[in-house]
């Protein structure tokens, strides 16, 4: 998931001969927003999500990993005492990314680039973006 924004071009074009071989995807149902997950995160892919009160966004808040980022090292995963950052693989974890988002601060939402294709496709991000 990535904002269609030129500091996301370089990552998406990395994607096209070395992607790694699985994502952090964070099941937002059972994520608390205690943001362990971001300390330990070395890719800076983890982003915090505002509650839904925007009269008070530090109440629920959630967090969401940015997956045209995310270098697939696992440390997240490991650290979240929720258990509820899963490591899957490429193609399923854009797919259950989508399903597990319940709030985002993605506008919109990057597809995985084939590995035989060229830019990725973009289309309107599932779940709007909380302001």
């Amino acid at each position: 998931m990535a904002l269609k924004d030129p500091k996301y071009d370089k990552p998406i074009q990395l994607r096209k001969t070395r992607r790694p071989k699985q994502l952090a995807v964070i099941n937002q149902s059972g994520c608390t927003g205690c943001q362990v997950c971001i300390d330990f995160c070395p890719a800076d892919c983890i982003l915090i999500v505002p509650g839904p009160d925007p009269a008070n966004p530090t109440v629920h808040r959630l967090v969401e990993v940015d997956l045209p980022r995310c270098i697939g090292c696992t440390l997240c995963a490991k650290y979240c005492p929720w258990l509820t950052i899963e490591m899957l693989d490429f193609d399923e974890g854009y797919r259950k990314a989508e399903e597990w988002t319940i709030r985002s601060v993605l506008g919109e939402i990057v597809e995985p680039v084939p590995a035989e294709t060229g830019a990725p496709r973009r289309r309107a991000a599932a779940h709007a973006a909380v302001e």
